[in-house]
């Protein structure tokens, strides 16, 4: 067990199984979904034998392996995970097998390929996992230009609305991104000794300016990613066209690509920078948690309000990362757990509303509640995870970063409690103009609005409604994973928790 290949294997299944659907037949549509789903499946069972094995009071990095890639760069392919990725890839495995499930129509509504569309999810689900797990710089940034493909498609073939449109814009903005990161991949190879090995790097001894501009190299591609005010406006677009399973990847795991890079790359391998740059990340950090929600109020659209929620939602995850404080980054990789969890929830419960009434329009619903009670008690559930209310899951991360950033900067951290409040204004009102209230009459003449939850959707909703509130009132069991990967990220950029204020007017006495 010990000596396994777990990451390889990991990242290479889903690619094995992209592949053997793509070779289906057009004709083969229900044998396509069997198989995308039994494949992801596995990938699944394969995490939870590899979270079994992970030994969180361990060495900080496991499940190395390195092979020989390109000699002459002295690149290779290397992967390894810490907790941080830990957590990201098991929320990748847990996800997929749902989104395939809850996809099990999408395509065919589209009238294109069924297998082409489960083969672009499972080579989607190995650029993710390749992402998370990768330790050699270089792969690191291939799997994050390759893994924009994948999505393109997605989006721009099997869509909605203005798919093609926002299928570009995703692209440009992200490949822009990627190629400040290629000029800082390059600076890096060369001012670190010739190597992309992320152990190496660490070592490297860069000039001030030299780090503050591969800092802002990363950063830049990280907060596009994410994405940070002001470069979130591919989001929205992105997420109202995308299908809906491909939206619940799209917000639920891709974006976290940009906050998971500023915590393995910017934070270790440029400490000076990330200090200096600290108070940028912070601003553009809590202008989005208050900006991204007073857009949530004014969208009409469902699929957008979600979407806007998701950039306020990541201004938290930002605040504590830059707060540099145990609690606050703790807080903020939970965040990224939970936030996928609940938005992924959120957006495939609005797919299934979008399905049944042919519209996302929150003015074409009211009171559906009345003819499918189940489906909006769900809704309501998400709605309320979304809000971070008290025993779901994603309170506890937003607690912990509040706690965290007002330990050292109170005002950060007050100016950040009016998204908790903003918050409950746009899921409130998304909840009562969609499930509650008097019924619209137009509703009661679509046959598709009279049908509740089915099996197939109550299996998709059901693991991620448990999971919600059991890590809402029992979240241990990944913090355990998380909080020695980040308590080491701190070591690396040389900041400490500071004292109790107790503690500390007992050392002035």
């Amino acid at each position: 067990m010990k000596d396994f290949p777990f990451l390889s294997v990991l990242v290479a299944a889903p690619l094995v199984g992209a592949i053997v659907v793509a070779l289906l037949p057009k004709s083969k549509a229900a044998l396509a979904k069997q198989v995308a789903l039994v494949w992801s499946l596995a990938v699944l069972g394969l995490t939870i034998v590899m979270w079994t094995a992970f030994k969180a009071d361990g060495d900080r990095f496991q499940f190395r392996e390195s092979y020989v890639w390109i000699k002459a760069w002295d690149a290779r392919i290397t992967f390894e995970a810490d907790g941080i990725a830990l957590v990201m890839l098991a929320l990748i495995a847990f996800l997929v097998p749902l989104v395939i499930l809850a996809s099990w129509h999408d395509a065919e509504r589209s009238s294109r390929s069924v297998p082409t569309y489960f083969a672009l999810l499972l080579t989607l689900e190995t650029t993710m996992l390749g992402v998370f797990a990768a330790a050699d710089i270089f792969l690191f940034y291939v799997f994050f230009e390759v893994m924009l493909v994948p999505m393109y498609f997605l989006i721009g073939s099997y869509g909605a609305g203005q798919r093609q449109y926002a299928a570009v814009k995703f692209f440009l903005y992200s490949l822009v991104g990627g190629l400040f990161m290629l000029a800082a991949v390059v600076g890096l190879w060369v001012l670190g000794g010739h190597t992309f090995d992320w152990h190496e790097l660490q070592k490297a001894d860069f000039s001030t300016g030299a780090e503050r501009w591969l800092f802002l190299g990363f950063f830049l591609a990280f907060a596009i990613k994410a994405p940070f005010f002001p470069f979130h406006t591919w989001l929205p677009d992105a997420g109202s066209a995308a299908p809906a399973g491909a939206a619940a990847l799209l917000v639920g795991v891709l974006d976290k690509v940009g906050t998971f890079g500023i915590l393995r790359y910017c934070l270790p391998l440029f400490p000076n920078a990330s200090k200096y740059f600290a108070p940028l990340g912070l601003a553009l950090a809590l202008i989005g948690i208050v900006y991204g929600a007073l857009l949530a109020i004014g969208q009409n659209d469902l699929k957008r309000l979600v979407a806007y929620t998701s950039i306020a939602h990541f201004g938290f995850i930002g605040i504590g990362i830059f707060a540099f404080t145990t609690q606050a980054g703790s807080g903020s990789v939970l965040y990224m757990v939970n936030h996928g969890l609940a938005t992924g929830l959120l957006f495939l419960v609005v797919g299934m509303f979008v399905s049944r009434r042919g519209s996302a329009m929150v003015g074409d619903f009211g009171g559906a509640g009345k003819l499918v009670p189940v489906l909006a008690g769900v809704f309501f559930i998400a709605g309320m995870a979304s809000l971070a209310l008290p025993g779901t899951s994603p309170f506890v991360s937003e607690f912990l970063v509040l706690l965290g950033v007002f330990t050292v900067n109170k005002t950060v951290a007050v100016i950040a409690t009016l998204g908790i409040i903003l918050a409950a204004a746009y899921v409130l009102w998304m909840i009562q103009r969609t499930t509650q209230g008097e019924l619209n009459p137009a509703l009661t003449k679509l046959e598709s609005m009279r049908k509740d939850l089915s099996l197939r959707e109550t299996v998709v909703v059901a693991p991620l409604v448990v999971l919600i509130l059991v890590l809402g009132v029992y979240p241990k069991p990944v913090l355990d994973v998380i909080n020695p990967a980040v308590s080491a990220t701190l070591e690396d950029i040389g900041k400490k928790d500071p004292a109790p204020t107790a503690v500390e007017r007992e050392a002035a006495k």
